[in-house]
């Protein structure tokens, strides 16, 4: 056989070139898609955790309320903690008697907070004597928030959520 015959086939390293810049073009158009994507599920569970929380704390005054179970200490029909939300509160109706109340199963994490912080630290507290614009901690906690300094997708900061 001749050498001359023989034909090799394969790609020009022009060719290599041309779909190496197509994929580097591709892949730079996906990574801000990427990044909203991680942004927008974080979002949502920043959404949900709040809402878990203050469910909580609603059904934590509602049950002081009612009397169904017994404030530790004197003040508005909130926690003193998030702790307290986790922890076993006897029935004190008769019908329940000796019955446990917990309103949380365990704090939710703050998405955006630090990894190696508590879950009952990453929250921002807000007591029933402060105001919604300037929230301070105090010794009930009437309400959440988070404390990340950013933005969310909606343009609203994530601490006003």
């Amino acid at each position: 056989m001749r050498a001359s015959s023989r034909r090799f086939r394969g790609y020009t390293l022009v060719e290599l070139l041309v779909v190496l810049a197509v994929m580097g073009l591709l892949a730079g158009l996906a990574m801000p898609l990427a990044e909203m994507t991680v942004q927008r599920e974080r979002e949502r569970e920043l959404r949900r955790a709040l809402w878990e929380i203050r469910d909580a704390i609603d059904g934590y005054r509602q049950a002081c309320e009612q009397g169904v179970i017994v404030q530790a200490r004197k003040g508005p029909p909130y926690p003193a903690s998030l702790k307290e939300l986790t922890e076993a509160h006897e029935d004190q109706r008769a019908s329940h008697q000796g019955e446990l109340r917990r309103f949380l199963r365990r704090v939710p994490r703050d998405p955006f907070a630090e990894p190696g912080l508590p879950a009952e630290q990453t929250w921002g507290l807000r007591s029933y004597a402060s105001d919604a614009d300037k929230p301070q901690a105090g010794n009930e906690v009437y309400d959440v928030y988070s404390r990340a300094t950013g933005t969310g997708l909606n343009g609203i900061p994530l601490s006003q959520w």
